[in-house]
């Protein structure tokens, strides 16, 4: 399906250098940030405490927040837990102050708050689990890169594999670098969103790459440089119209999916915008630059007066 049709292709390749010095910009900002901010880790990764409240009643998750503000907490992970009536709060680990002690000052702001809370269960997590948590998380963006990798090497070619992984990493590094610089709160949420935009952007540069192997077969007079822009025009309105519906549904979660998808849906905006940017201008722009050429896709055929199982045939005698 296609809402339009661009008759002359786009010459994307003539400014890809200019768009990679911006990329590369970017990017080093965002590992600066990472390393000179760091991330605002979650009590998943952190250690913490977990409380469990019952209402009589739907609670009202923005009264309960404004009550955990009140006490010095910013960026606590406040939810349904169940039903309506039941909240969960997730509190940072504080120096000199016991599990118990949190639980029991929040316990009584909120009675005082409402009546009705109910303590249902208290637990913490302890900063040994949050170590186990961040290394399978690492684990698993690292199996993640490592599959996309093997996958394009073998569908396409090595080039490909190199470009589209780099691409995406850049995809990867920037996201964490918003949330480093702004210390927005890195959560589980948020890391499984990271590795749903790996599988994201990387679908997008292989739709591209199919249409570029698809190119060098059909049009055997255009240039490399030539190719890559055509491939990129004639999937423009494919690309528009699916990141053009997967942002309108991520964007709902942003604005109504309320505090508990906040940070979730805002990992996978950047991740979608960068992902259409990167595909395009990093993807392709490094398998030019690479030198991808027919010879790299397409296998020369035997000359008819040659048998391609026999090592004598087409010699001179």
């Amino acid at each position: 399906m296609e809402f339009f049709k661009i008759r002359k292709d786009i010459p994307f390749m003539k400014h890809a250098l200019i768009f990679n010095v911006i990329s590369l910009v970017t990017f080093l900002l965002a590992v600066f940030f990472l390393f000179s901010r760091g991330l605002h880790l979650s009590v998943e990764f952190t250690g913490g405490t977990v409380m469990e409240v019952s209402y009589s009643q739907p609670a009202d998750l923005t009264k309960v927040r404004g009550v955990v503000s009140g006490l010095g907490y910013n960026d606590v992970q406040v939810q349904n837990f169940g039903t309506a009536r039941d909240v969960m709060i997730r509190l940072p680990a504080q120096k000199g102050v016991s599990s118990a002690q949190q639980s029991d000052k929040l316990m009584e702001s909120l009675k005082a708050q409402n009546a009705e809370a109910t303590l249902r269960r208290t637990e913490f997590v302890g900063p040994q689990v949050g170590e186990e948590l961040a290394a399978d998380g690492l684990k698993a963006l690292a199996f993640v890169v490592i599959g996309i990798m093997l996958y394009l090497a073998v569908r396409f070619e090595w080039k490909f594999s190199v470009a589209a992984i780099i691409a995406n990493l850049h995809d990867v590094i920037i996201i964490l670098g918003f949330f480093a610089y702004f210390q927005w709160e890195f959560s589980l949420a948020v890391l499984a969103a990271v590795l749903a935009v790996l599988g994201y952007s990387v679908n997008e540069s292989v739709v591209i790459f199919d249409r570029i192997r698809e190119n060098f077969r059909r049009y055997r007079k255009m240039n490399t440089v030539e190719i890559i822009d055509n491939a990129i025009t004639s999937t423009i309105s494919r690309t528009i119209i699916t990141h053009g519906s997967t942002q309108i549904m991520v964007l709902s979660m942003l604005l109504f999916g309320g505090e508990t998808l906040h940070y979730f849906a805002m990992a996978l905006t950047i991740g979608i915008l960068f992902g259409i940017y990167s595909s395009v201008f990093v993807a392709a722009a490094i398998a030019m630059w690479l030198g991808i050429q027919r010879e790299d896709l397409i296998k020369a055929a035997p000359k008819k007066d040659e048998d391609p199982d026999d090592p004598n045939s087409g010699a001179v005698v």
